[in-house]
């Protein structure tokens, strides 16, 4: 290089003599060749199920000086431009950033500030959107085009680098950015590869906010390190969390134990030959293998070589590296193979780290805990054991020691399964690809055990232990994947016995109502850009257009009709009358479906109750009750609380409880069932205490409250005389929280621990527990025999989901009942009881016996006993066909046979009819004859 500054991606690169300065800068529209790059977008910050409580952006100088961005800014815009519409600016006066370094601009913070938050080296104020927007890295402080011309940012000349994410109708490149969530940002690669378009160099992923405390990999390693003696892996990863060689460059050897030229992990890994087998983590204090951190000479080595390495050593979000320029690796003679470390996984942190990078052979059981994310990441949660990783609040109360000691548990025995590759298969550029473990051969399901059948890398990413394959896996959905999963599908629920069997079964917003139907719908869509659900802009939640209703009423239907309770509570069923439709128009579609698929009329619903409120203080999603009339009988009319759904209100924000009185229809004791849909955990509603505090009750803990304390006062104002009452449903709320509590201090049980059943209703973060439940009163449980939730939906990857048809490049559709839904559906066997109405006993006589034509006429005389006041009628019947009526009174009833009969000799019998069959039981005579003579 000459003394002569040299320009390099809009930095002046100064002399020597004057290296220690920031360089200048000159503005440049886009390019590849920028020297700061925007490596990260978070705008969910402090939302409903944010990762962190404020927003930010990420910059990096991936230059190699100093640059000094006193004159520029970060400049916010959202995805489209009104004609109002300006940028927000947060300026970076005095920042200076050195190469290799990031610098953190915190923006706004959201509402919920108890949230995890991070360190920021500059302070922003602009409130950014958690799914899609603009950032524009500008060489100046002054407010980009906007309104109108809020569009072609990308190419001005003050812009350094731009980002539109999202629905961005501007961006960088040939389309815009993934969209996010509240829990997910857009970030580069770990290298912030900058091919300056926005799809190809941005993947939708967990935020990881880093600032100029944390580098990162270095970009530009030292090509031409000083000749050094080679260290040993082990004194490189050192006994602590992050390597004493932090920043140094050092030469080590060691075996190619995993390879990873693609996929996204951009390296392989290195271990100390002849390392591993039997350990004993006692003692084994250091790893004996690290990350060779190598985007551009990863294909340089091949697995079983023995290579001499020479690289700058960083620690990447917590995982000790080596980062390799081409070159830098050499292949030398063949040194003993490492073999896989025979350990189980270790419990704590040191004895973790005291493996990370190594090869090992899982020794144990392992259980399926998380199959939500294999679907987008190719990656599975794991427990050691024999049991997935509970929800604290399931088994022990919020706050207390005990969900305290189920949280512990869980970080200790949980571990990720990955595919070796970084890669997001709901990314549209991936869309022709499919996620590793997710099979129909093969399902992968929580609480299958998992048996490795291949070494596996200990691996730490995303702020997770993981276990990887030592080569990316490459999914086909034929379940060969180094690891097998058992099946604990089952065919069928449990038998719980009983004469009636109730259930509850959340349906996944089932809608007739489709997004096709109304113009302003926006769709979730398929790779090829084909609607499958209603994702916004309309009140429908369900089914795009008819295909899509269809395929996920197949396996309603499959799922219902398996179930084959009597009584089944339905929750997220269509409001058909808030849309402005026929009241009940889709739980009628619903039965319809049933009945033809049984060949019969086999099921009915209960109209929807008068005493809702006016179907626009109600939710577009509703509680419903179908039933099998062969089994049961509906006594009355339908109930609802239609009191209290006023913004101010209990169910002000939840679905108003329904309810029916049913007598098992062969004779037996009326039961009250009622169906309930809680307030969810996601968002805040208006009270005090619907804040979530962080003891794992979620928001809206207090309108729960609010909603099982109104419940419970109205069932009592209802029930009347009936002793048995079941309640069903979504309460949304985990077995040892506050809302279930007022419930059981009311009287109630839960179906769960009282019968014995060992499963669990849903599955939210690698962790299960019962959202799901049916409660009984004390008569009612003295009922139940038995009990079972069928596990057919919340551990089943969402891949199978009617909503993810055609998302990956192998189709999952199938019309059976796994994955009907996200919540599984709980099921109750209860005894007939002794039926509670009047018995009664009928007599009858011929008075005389004799019937003489024409001359001494017949009466008949039947008689009523049992309890008195019991009204009615008798029927006197010859044979089938009824030849007179009376009324009783005072326990009698008669009738005078016609002056003429057929001679011979006649049989008749009575049947009693009460007026009010729910006080009584109607009765049958014996037979009395009559001689008709001459």
């Amino acid at each position: 290089m000459t003394a002569a500054a040299v320009a390099i991606t809009g930095f002046v690169l100064p002399t020597a003599a004057s290296a220690a300065q920031p360089a200048t800068i000159r503005p440049a529209a886009v390019s590849p060749d920028a020297a700061v790059v925007i490596t990260e977008v978070y705008g969910g910050g402090g939302n409903n199920g944010a990762a962190y409580n404020r927003d930010f952006v990420e910059l990096r100088n991936v230059g190699t000086t100093p640059a000094d961005l006193g004159t520029w800014s970060v400049q916010y815009g959202p995805a489209s431009f009104g004609a109002s519409t300006a940028w927000a600016i947060t300026p970076l006066t005095g920042v200076v950033v050195a190469p290799g370094d990031a610098l953190l601009i915190g923006q706004a913070t959201g509402a919920n500030t108890t949230l995890p938050s991070f360190t920021a080296d500059v302070d922003g104020r602009i409130a950014m959107s958690g799914t899609g927007g603009r950032v524009a890295l500008v060489a100046d402080q002054t407010a980009l085009p906007g309104g109108a011309a809020g569009t072609g940012i990308a190419a001005l000349p003050q812009v350094i680098d731009y980002v539109g994410w999202g629905a961005a109708t501007d961006f960088a490149g040939s389309a815009a950015a993934p969209a996010t969530t509240n829990a997910t940002s857009v970030s580069r690669s770990a290298t912030a590869a900058n091919t300056g378009d926005n799809r190809a160099d941005f993947t939708a992923g967990a935020p990881t906010p880093v600032g100029s405390a944390d580098p990162g990999p270095d970009p530009d390693p030292d090509p031409e390190p000083e000749p050094q003696d080679p260290i040993v892996i082990a004194t490189i990863q050192g006994t602590g969390a992050a390597s004493t060689y932090l920043g140094q460059t050092v030469t080590t050897t060691g075996v190619v134990t995993a390879s990873y030229p693609t996929g996204g992990l951009n390296g392989y890994v290195l271990q100390t030959p002849g390392t591993g087998g039997a350990l004993d983590l006692a003692v084994h204090t250091a790893s004996d293998a690290i990350f060779v951190y190598a985007p551009a000479a990863a294909g340089e080595v091949a697995l079983g070589d023995t290579v001499q390495a020479t690289g700058v050593v960083g620690e990447f979000n917590g995982l000790t590296q080596l980062s390799v320029s081409p070159g830098a690796a050499t292949k030398i003679a063949d040194a003993p193979a490492p073999s896989p470390a025979s350990v189980s996984w270790p419990s704590s942190e040191s004895q973790r780290e005291s493996l990370e990078s190594m090869l090992v052979a899982p020794q144990g059981t392992y259980t399926v805990s998380n199959t939500y994310s294999t679907n987008q990441y190719g990656e599975v949660g794991l427990a050691l054991g024999d049991e997935p990783l509970r929800q604290p609040t399931d088994a022990a109360r919020p706050g207390s020691p005990e969900a305290a000691a189920i949280a512990a548990d869980n970080a200790a025995r949980a571990v990720v399964l990955d595919d070796g590759a970084t890669t997001n298969y709901l990314n549209a550029a991936n869309s022709a690809l499919t996620p590793p473990y997710v099979s129909l051969v093969e399902p992968i399901v929580v609480g299958a055990t998992a048996t490795f059948t291949a070494p596996l890398i200990v691996d730490w990413r995303n702020n997770a232990w993981k276990l990887n394959p030592t080569a990316p896996l490459t999914g086909d959905g034929s379940g060969v994947d180094e690891v097998q999963f058992s099946n604990p599908r089952t065919a069928a629920p449990a038998a719980v016995g009983g004469d009636v069997k109730v259930a509850s079964f959340n349906v996944l917003n089932y809608f007739t109502t489709l997004g096709t139907d109304t113009a302003t719908c926006v769709a979730f869509p398929d790779r090829t850009g084909d609607g499958n659900t209603v994702r916004d802009g309309c009140g429908q939640r369900g089914a795009w257009d008819a295909q899509d209703l269809a395929r996920q009423q197949a396996k309603i239907v499959a799922a219902i009709s398996t179930l084959d309770a009597d009584v089944v509570g339905l929750m997220e069923i269509e409001n058909s009358a808030a849309l402005g439709e026929t009241p009940d128009e889709a739980t009628a579609t619903l039965v319809a479906a049933l009945n033809a698929a049984a060949g019969e009329q086999r099921w009915a619903y209960v109209p929807s109750s008068t005493e809702l409120p006016d179907p626009a203080e109600q939710d577009v999603i509703t509680n419903a009750i179908i039933y099998q009339p062969a089994a049961v009988t509906p006594v009355g009319a339908s109930r609802a609380l239609g009191t209290q759904s006023g913004d101010d209100q209990a169910f002000g924000n939840a679905r108003e409880p329904l309810a029916q009185v049913f007598r098992p229809a062969a004779g037996g004791e009326r039961f009250l069932f009622g169906v309930n849909h809680f307030k969810s955990k996601g968002s805040a509603g208006p009270w005090p205490g619907d804040a979530d505090t962080g003891d794992g009750q979620g928001a809206s803990n207090e309108s729960r409250v609010r909603q099982a304390t109104a419940l419970r006062d109205w069932i009592t104002s209802i029930q009347g005389d009936v002793d048995s009452v079941y309640l069903v449903g979504d309460f949304n709320s985990y077995g040892e929280e506050d809302p279930l509590q007022v419930l059981f201090e009311a009287g109630y049980v839960d179906a769960e621990k009282a019968l014995g059943i060992d499963s669990s209703s849903y599955s939210f973060s690698g962790l299960s527990g019962s959202l799901d439940h049916i409660l009984m009163s004390g008569a009612a449980r003295e009922r139940a025999v038995g009990g079972d939730i069928w596990n057919i939906n919340s551990g089943e990857s969402v891949a199978l989901e009617y909503s993810r048809y055609n998302v990956h490049g192998t189709l999952f559709s199938v019309p059976d009942p796994f994955r009907s839904s996200d919540h599984d559906p709980v099921l109750v066997g209860i005894t007939a009881g002794a039926d509670e109405r009047v018995v009664t006993r009928t007599g009858l006589i011929a008075l005389p016996p004799v019937h003489i034509n024409r001359v001494l006429p017949a009466t008949l005389l039947a008689t009523v006993s049992g309890t008195s006041g019991v009204a009615g009628t008798v029927e006197f019947r010859e044979g089938a066909t009824v030849v007179g009526t009376a009324s009783v009174k005072g326990g009698y009833a008669t009738l005078r046979l016609p002056s003429t009969l057929s001679r011979g000799i006649h049989r008749y019998t009575v049947v009693f009819v009460p007026a009010d069959p729910e006080t009584a039981l109607g009765s049958t005579s014996r037979t009395a004859a009559v001689a008709v003579l001459f």
